[in-house]
C-alpha cells in the first residue's frame, strides 16, 4: 500500500529540514508563493509551520481560507476550471476518491518515492485515507477517531451503581456494547430534573456516522464483495431500530444543535454520556466547560458477534495534505505536505488548541503542550482507537451514498419511515449510484478498501 522510498530518500530524524532544503534548492533563484486552500478555523494549524517553511526556504505561503463545509466542492470547481488558484489543500479525508477522479489531486507515489523516508508513516496512526486504489494522494493531517465521553461522576456515583445494576442485572462501566450504552441512557434520562441521557447527534449531517458504527459492530460489511448493499439486512434493520429508540433518551438540542452547539451544550454537565473528536474534547477540557476534568472515556461501543466483543472504533473525517494537479510547483508543493506533517512540524500544528488538528503521529501523545490540551486519559483511548478505526466509506461519489442514507436515518428518525423500508430505498439508491460512478471501478476500490479494515475487525465481519 505504502510508496517504496528509494535510496536517495530523505532521512527520518531530519525530514523537515531535509525537504526544506530540497525545496530550497528546487527554488533556486526564482520567486514562489505556494497558496494554500485551507477551512476556515485551521490557519493555527497551518501558519506555525509555514513560517517556519518560509524562513528556512525563502518561500512565500498565501493563505485562502473556505468555509469548512465547502473546500472539497471549492477543489472540484477547480478541476473543471484550472485557473491555478491554489497549489495545496487541506480537504476532507473522505472526499478524495471523488478529487481524485475530478483529476485535481497529484498522484504522488513517485514524490513519496523519491523523498519520504523508510519508517515515516509508521507512527502515523491512520493512513487508510491518503490512498486510493493503491495510490498516494495526500498526507493525513488530523486524527479524527470517533471517541465517547461520559460524566465520571454519574458513572462513579455508588448509589446510581447499586441502581443500574439492580435494574439491568450487570454492572454501572464505560460501556462495551451498543445494549449497554443505550441502557445507561435510559437509566440517567430524568428530564423533569433537567437531567438527560446523553448529547449524541441527531442531525441530519451527523446521525449517519453513529449508525454505521452500531451496523458495523453487529459484524457486517456494508456491501458484499460484488458491492451490493448489505446495510438493509435484518442487522442493518435492528442497528436503526436501536438507535431511534436511543434518541428518547436524548437531550433537548439533539435533532437541532451542530457541531458547536452540541460541544457547548454538553459542557453545561446535564447529559450523561456525548459522541465526538479530539475538537469536542479540547472544548470539554478548556475553562469554558463545567465538566473540565470530569470525563471518563471510550471507544465507541461494539457488539456480541460470533461469541466474542467486537468493537469498530471510527474514523470519519480527518484533513489530508493534497497537491493541485494545477500547480506549476508540484515538487515544491508536495515537499511543503511532507515538511508539515513531519514529526516535528506536525507536532507544532497539533498544539494549536483552537485549530482542527487533532493528534495523528505517535509523538503527539508524548508532548507536553498536546497533553495539556487534551489531558492523558483522553488521548490514552483516542491513541488505541486512532490504532483500530475502521476506514469511512472511501468511494467515488461518498457524499451520494451517505447523503441518502442521512436522509432516510433521520426520516426513521422523526417517524417519516420504517425502518426495513428506508433501508430498502437506500440500497436500492446506492445501485443507481454505483452504476453511474462505474461498478467496475467501484469494485476495485471497494475491495482495496476492504483490506485495509484492521486485521482483527476484518476477520469478524461478513
Amino acid at each position: 500500500m505504502r510508496p517504496r522510498s528509494a535510496q536517495a530518500a530523505l532521512a527520518l530524524d531530519t525530514v523537515d529540514t531535509d525537504a526544506a532544503a530540497a525545496a530550497k534548492k528546487l527554488a533556486a533563484g526564482r520567486d514562489i508563493t505556494l497558496k494554500i486552500l485551507e477551512p476556515s478555523g485551521s490557519l493555527g494549524n497551518v501558519k506555525p509551520v509555514a513560517e517556519v517553511w518560509t524562513a528556512q526556504t525563502g518561500i512565500k505561503v498565501e493563505y485562502i481560507e473556505v468555509p469548512l463545509g465547502e473546500i472539497n466542492q471549492k477543489m472540484l470547481l477547480e478541476a473543471v476550471a484550472k485557473t491555478g488558484a491554489f497549489d495545496i489543500a487541506l480537504p476532507a479525508t473522505f472526499g478524495i476518491p471523488d478529487l481524485v477522479e475530478s483529476g485535481i489531486l497529484v498522484n504522488l507515489d513517485k514524490y513519496a518515492a523519491k523523498y519520504q523516508p523508510d519508517g515515516f508513516q509508521a507512527d502515523t496512526l491512520y493512513s487508510i485515507g491518503d490512498f486510493y486504489k493503491d495510490s498516494f494522494y495526500g498526507y493525513q493531517t488530523d486524527g479524527d477517531t470517533y471517541v465517547m465521553f461520559y460524566l465520571k461522576e454519574w458513572l462513579d456515583n455508588p448509589e446510581e451503581q447499586k441502581a443500574f445494576a439492580d435494574a439491568n442485572g450487570y454492572a454501572l462501566k464505560v460501556p462495551d456494547t451498543w445494549e449497554e450504552l443505550d441502557a445507561q441512557l435510559k437509566h440517567f434520562h430524568r428530564p423533569d430534573k433537567g437531567q438527560y441521557g446523553g448529547a449524541l447527534f441527531r442531525t441530519q449531517y451527523f446521525i449517519a456516522w453513529e449508525w454505521w458504527v452500531r451496523f458495523h459492530a453487529k459484524g457486517f460489511y456494508p456491501f458484499d464483495n460484488d458491492l451490493n448493499p448489505q446495510i438493509n439486512n435484518e442487522a442493518g434493520v435492528k442497528a436503526l431500530e436501536e438507535l431511534v429508540a436511543a434518541s428518547q433518551y436524548l437531550y433537548p438540542g439533539a435533532r437541532t444543535n451542530g457541531l458547536f452547539e452540541n460541544f457547548e451544550a454538553y459542557g453545561k454537565g446535564d447529559s450523561y454520556a456525548n459522541i465526538g473528536w479530539g475538537g469536542t474534547q479540547k472544548y470539554l477540557n478548556s475553562d469554558k466547560s463545567s465538566v473540565k476534568g470530569k470525563l471518563a472515556f471510550g471507544f465507541t461501543p461494539g457488539g456480541n458477534v460470533k461469541g466474542k466483543l467486537l468493537k469498530t472504533p471510527y474514523f470519519n473525517w480527518g484533513w489530508n495534505y493534497v497537491v493541485s494537479s494545477v500547480s506549476k510547483e508540484p515538487e515544491i508543493a508536495y515537499l511543503f505536505t511532507l515538511f508539515a506533517t513531519s514529526p516535528k512540524e506536525s507536532t507544532v500544528a497539533v498544539r494549536d488548541p483552537d485549530g482542527y488538528f487533532d493528534p495523528f503521529r505517535s509523538e503527539h501523545y508524548k508532548d507536553p503542550d498536546i497533553i495539556k490540551s487534551y489531558s492523558e486519559a483522553f488521548l490514552v483511548v483516542h491513541e488505541a482507537s486512532m490504532r483500530g478505526s475502521i476506514p469511512d466509506l472511501y468511494l467515488k461519489g461518498q457524499g451520494e451514498y451517505f447523503d441518502a442514507l442521512r436522509v432516510a436515518i433521520q426520516d426513521v428518525d422523526v417517524g417519516k419511515q420504517k425502518p426495513k423500508e428506508a433501508l430498502d430505498d437506500v440500497a436500492n439508491t446506492w445501485n443507481r449510484i454505483t452504476r453511474r460512478a462505474g461498478k467496475k471501478g467501484q469494485q476495485e476500490q471497494w475491495k482495496f478498501l476492504k483490506s485495509l479494515y484492521p486485521r482483527s475487525i476484518r476477520d469478524e465481519l461478513t
